[in-house]
């Protein structure tokens, strides 16, 4: 399940969501979640739909690497699913047996928050894939700069942000380099009931829990070496700069978000 989390992969391509400043992607990636909770018509959905293919396509990223988001959390989905559909009530019921029952309001949560879910998870990929992770530690720390003037410390939250990106993959390879060794020392993780499964995952997560402390404090010892004290003084070597295309891109955004909105209330 690790291998198929995006969140701090980068996919490297020249594109236009590629060449937008980070800024951009952030706040609108923000903007897009703003607008799927308030969806709640077929033709909202259909923008949505819509909007998100268009930004895939243009972003030149494959379609498999953002199902791939979607693949690591289908427990969630299938639990949300499950609680929706039976244990919603409602007074048009479709069928039922004893305290369980389908109803009309069930179907439609349980595919409203399922869909919502999806959306969610490759929307968000399409930011992180086409965004290194220095680029988003940049966008976040100068787009919420003026945070900094109520005593919100950015840098410290946008680098602690952008460590914990860059060891999603780095964690991912890890462990499957321990499930492999385990497996060629006779380690069996798939047969057996839910309980014997988990307790064959332990070979496997107690040396990537003490990997990931090493590696945490080797990262620390690195950082003191080299005299990091925060962000207070430093300059950047590439500054952020909006260009023309930022712009144009926060035109659409707000136009789309608009757009929904009027779909919610006339609709």
């Amino acid at each position: 399940m690790l291998k198929d989390i995006t969140l701090g992969q980068y996919y490297p391509a020249d594109s236009v969501i590629h060449r937008l400043d980070p800024r951009v992607k952030l706040f609108s990636t923000i903007l897009y979640i703003v607008a799927l909770f308030l969806v709640n018509n077929i033709w909202g959905w259909l923008l949505v739909t819509a909007f998100l293919v268009a930004m895939i396509a243009l972003s030149r990223v494959p379609f498999s690497m953002m199902l791939k988001g979607v693949r690591a959390i289908w427990v969630l989905i299938v639990i949300t699913a499950v609680c929706n559909l039976f244990f919603t009530q409602g007074e048009d019921v479709i069928f039922q047996w004893k305290a369980v029952a389908i109803t009309g309001q069930g179907i439609h949560n349980t595919i409203y928050y399922s869909l919502r879910l999806i959306f969610l998870v490759v929307g968000t990929s399409v930011m992180t894939l086409t965004t290194s992770p220095n680029k988003l530690t940049d966008g976040m720390e100068k787009g919420f700069r003026f945070l900094a003037k109520i005593g919100v410390p950015v840098h410290e939250i946008a680098m602690m942000m952008s460590i914990a990106l860059r060891f999603i993959p780095i964690l991912s390879e890890e462990a499957d380099k321990i499930k492999k060794a385990q497996m060629a020392r006779g380690a069996d993780f798939d047969e057996g009931r839910l309980l014997k499964k988990a307790k064959s995952l332990i070979p496997v997560l107690v040396p990537l829990f003490v990997s990931a402390f090493r590696r945490a404090n080797d990262l620390s010892l690195a950082m003191e070496a080299r005299c990091y004290h925060g962000g207070e003084g430093r300059t950047k070597m590439k500054p952020l700069k909006y260009v023309g295309r930022d712009y144009r891109a926060y035109v659409i955004v707000f136009a789309f978000l608009a757009a929904v909105i009027l779909f919610r209330i006339f609709l």
